[in-house]
């Protein structure tokens, strides 16, 4: 401990640092490649010189800019910000919870989303298709639709919160909450489609699958602001959530307040989850494969486990939408359908690996 007394940082920790920050490095080259690949590839494919050329200012024509401006950047920057924000919320809840299982939709929010949609379309009106001549559809009130979805949203958090501050705040009384919440408005999902007409079961269907093509430069800002705030706040909250990784009575004897760090870490996760879960619909397993995977490589220290968190949610919501277009070119599958075809053989793949070790 010589070292240690004289102020030295031991060779051997700065290079373990080092290798966070070069693994952190790769991460944003990985993100910053993807997102120019994702504008890039298309129906009508671009020369990624063009897309940078075009993102700094200096399009080579108006059709270049109107497709990449106007129709892919939307899409590409709503995946990107979706990814974070929900690979942030699974981190941190996972950390709070002190729970592998914990994720955005382990507490039921996804599923009261997709009640308040089906709500809204079905009760409130909103359900009226509109076919255009390829085939795709929209919702006729996309507002109206959000806004249910997102008041849901909020109501299953406040009551897995409130439920949890009755009972104490443990972590297993939180993911018990959510596990009960999310057959509950799983049912009641199934009740109004069993008596909806074709088209409000068509509209309540198309709204449940998750896709980042439906946003436009207003969901963009709105994801932006919530999901890089949300991940600011978990990064400021790295040492805390370290602490309780030690255990409750530890985290208390660090002066971590740990009820409340609790409490607000869950309402921060699930504000974040239901502002994309509202705007872009269910996007499964991004919240909790990605802190899963980047651990493995990173170790659970949540100064370098949250970023990186974050990255690797972006990186796999950008490849994934890019492959959902591509895939059945000239049609393009909603991002949620390859997420899951990705995130369940990959988690279950990881809890193998765990098993052996």
């Amino acid at each position: 401990m010589s070292h240690l007394a004289h102020g030295e940082i031991p060779a051997a920790y700065t290079a373990y640092l080092a290798r966070k920050m070069l693994f952190l490095l790769a991460l944003v080259l990985l993100v910053a490649a993807l997102l120019v690949m994702a504008v890039a590839l298309g129906a009508v494919p671009l020369p990624a010189w063009d897309v940078v050329r075009t993102l700094a200012g200096q399009a080579a024509s108006a059709r270049d800019a109107v497709i990449i401006l106007d129709i892919r950047l939307p899409h590409a920057l709503a995946a990107l910000f979706a990814g974070l924000g929900l690979s942030a919320s699974g981190a941190a809840m996972q950390s709070v919870l002190r729970n592998p299982l914990g994720s955005p939709f382990t507490l039921g929010i996804s599923q009261a989303a997709a009640l308040g949609a089906s709500f809204a379309v079905m009760i409130l009106g909103s359900g009226v298709m509109q076919s255009s001549s390829v085939g795709a559809v929209t919702i006729s009130n996309p507002l109206l639709t959000t806004a249910s979805a997102f008041a849901c949203s909020l109501l299953a958090a406040g009551l897995v919160i409130a439920m949890a501050r009755y009972r104490g705040a443990s972590p297993e009384v939180m993911v018990l909450t959510g596990v009960a919440l999310g057959a509950f408005c799983t049912a009641g999902t199934m009740v109004l489609q069993y008596f909806a007409d074709d088209v409000q079961l068509a509209a309540m269907v198309f709204w449940t699958f998750g896709d980042v093509a439906r946003a436009g430069w207003r969901e963009v800002w709105a994801l932006g602001a919530v999901a890089l705030g949300g991940a600011a706040f978990f990064m400021a909250n790295a040492w805390n959530y370290n602490a309780m990784d030690a255990g409750d009575e530890t985290a208390r004897g660090l002066g971590v307040r740990v009820e409340r760090v609790r409490m607000v870490g869950m309402l921060v996760s699930s504000l974040v989850t239901a502002v994309i879960v509202a705007a872009l619909g269910v996007i499964g397993f991004v919240g909790l494969i990605c802190p899963h995977m980047v651990r493995r490589v990173i170790g659970d220290d949540h100064r370098y486990l949250m970023p990186a968190s974050c990255l690797a949610g972006g990186a796999l919501l950008l490849a994934a939408d890019t492959a959902a277009r591509l895939v059945l070119a000239p049609h393009a599958l909603p991002v949620s359908v390859l997420t899951a075809f990705i995130g369940a053989p990959g988690f279950i793949w990881l809890l193998l690996r765990r098993r052996r070790r």
